[in-house]
């Protein structure tokens, strides 16, 4: 039988259908990787090597037997989509499911993600997104959120008045910084060198600050965060901690320090925060600057559309708090209006980057 080709009319028709199917289906492949998240698989995999056969993860994880073919499913999605590879040397029988790059970032004790991977895929974080388009149809008020939207009351409410959820949220905080900073004082050292003293505002239980003091031991760390932040603090860690709102004021020191704070919030009360940065810091020639870890959005490499797909997803993502992840523009309005002079953006860290400030 002679085999027909697809016109091309209709393959745009058809492959426009893959497209919306796969977009479709994105929330299946963030579900598959947090149900290999509950499963412990990549830890399964990690235990044997790296490399593990389907019997190998079953006698690892917490399976019940019945469900070992829906599991093989599940291990097909997660190799389709880069989270693990599936190897089979011989061509024949049971592939090995490998760590990759990616897999490898929710295992051991270095550059671990699976504490924020878990937090971002938790059903209190994923809900306000079903409701999304319910949302865009009210007025949006400064005090109502995505979040709220769904839950009756903010993030920062809800972390408040439930421990484990709390305990979720600062869980993930602290694996990023683990991550982000350890690259930070490698890509950009200069950043942090030459300052003398830094105030990591608004950070939780200070792994940011910890890791600044650990890399740069000559610079005094503090963290400033709210009352009952700052009580859950861990002691003996080398870094003061200040209990304090950083709408109100900031304590002096040659440096401020924000990772991933800004963009949780409008400009008007960034400008309110970096006002109170700028009359606690001395003059730049003295060495006063504000460093910001955050996305600037289409900053980075121009020809990676996975990064600048990310920055748009994340946009989306943190209207949960009614934040906002802004273009260069944006900050620099930022910055002027809240007294500083100049800026330094350096892209070194993937879909993010290192902001200098100076007053």
């Amino acid at each position: 039988m002679a085999l027909t080709t697809t016109s091309s009319a209709n393959q745009v028709l058809l492959d426009a259908q893959v497209e919306l199917w796969n977009s479709t289906f994105a929330y299946i492949k963030s579900m598959a990787l947090k149900s290999a998240l509950d499963l412990r698989i990549a830890d399964a995999i990690h235990s044997h090597g790296g490399a593990a056969t389907l019997a190998q993860i079953v006698a690892t994880v917490k399976l019940h037997p019945s469900k070992i073919p829906c599991l093989r499913r599940l291990m097909r999605v997660l190799g389709a989509t880069g989270v693990l590879s599936a190897q089979n040397p011989s061509g024949s029988g049971e592939p090995a499911y490998a760590l990759t790059p990616v897999s490898r970032l929710l295992v051991g004790s270095q550059n671990n993600l699976a504490p924020i991977t878990a937090m971002i895929l938790h059903p209190s974080f994923v809900s306000p997104f079903l409701e999304l388009g319910a949302w865009f149809q009210k007025e949006l008020r400064p005090e109502s959120c995505v979040f709220e939207h769904t839950h009756g009351q903010t993030l920062w409410e809800h972390a408040d008045r439930d421990a484990a959820f709390d305990a979720l949220v600062n869980d993930g905080m602290v694996s990023d910084s683990h991550f982000i900073m350890d690259i930070a004082f490698k890509e950009c050292a200069g950043a942090f060198q030459g300052i003398s003293s830094l105030v990591d505002v608004g950070g939780g239980l200070g792994a940011a600050a910890q890791a600044i003091a650990k890399a740069f031991p000559g610079v005094k760390c503090s963290v400033l965060d709210l009352d009952h932040v700052v009580a859950k603090a861990p002691s003996g860690t080398g870094v003061q901690y200040i209990a304090g709102d950083m709408f109100e004021s900031v304590p002096p020191a040659n440096a401020m320090f924000f990772k991933w704070v800004l963009h949780d919030w409008g400009d008007e009360d960034c400008v309110r925060i970096l006002k109170n940065c700028r009359k606690a810091i001395p003059p730049r020639e003295e060495g006063g600057k504000v460093i910001i870890i955050d996305i600037v959005v289409e900053q980075g490499s121009s020809s990676n559309s996975k990064q600048r797909e990310t920055q748009a997803l994340f946009d989306l993502y943190i209207m949960l708090v009614n934040g906002i992840e802004r273009d260069e523009q944006e900050w620099k309005n930022i910055f002027l209006k809240a007294g500083f002079t100049d800026y330094k953006i350096s892209p070194v860290l993937g879909a993010r980057s290192i902001i200098e400030v100076y007053p």
